[in-house]
């Protein structure tokens, strides 16, 4: 199948890039099934590693940040004195 059919581009076609093909020797296939399995392994453990690197400098830019942060007032009780009164809902009217 060509892309353009009946142009002066006949001859290019992707055919060969869209259908993989498994090689037909019994040690070629194996190897391949293999190196993928080996790739898929690798991509694995760089992204536990990277994961990794990243909680861990999430950590320790938390940790450097609190460190220059104003400590809390000591008689902080966590109770706060103020007047409150309730406000009423404002009524719509009813739709007719």
């Amino acid at each position: 199948m060509t892309i353009f059919p009946g142009s002066a581009f006949r001859w290019f076609s992707f055919d060969g890039f869209t259908a993989p093909r498994r090689p037909r020797h019994r040690l070629l296939r194996a190897l391949a099934g293999f190196a993928g399995i080996v790739l898929l392994l690798l991509l694995l453990v760089l992204g536990v590693f990277v994961g990794a690197a990243m909680l861990l400098g999430g950590v320790l830019w938390r940790a450097l940040t609190q460190r220059h942060a104003a400590p809390p007032p000591a008689s902080d009780t966590g109770v706060i004195d103020g007047s409150f009164r309730v406000v009423d809902t404002p009524r719509l009217p009813l739709p007719r």
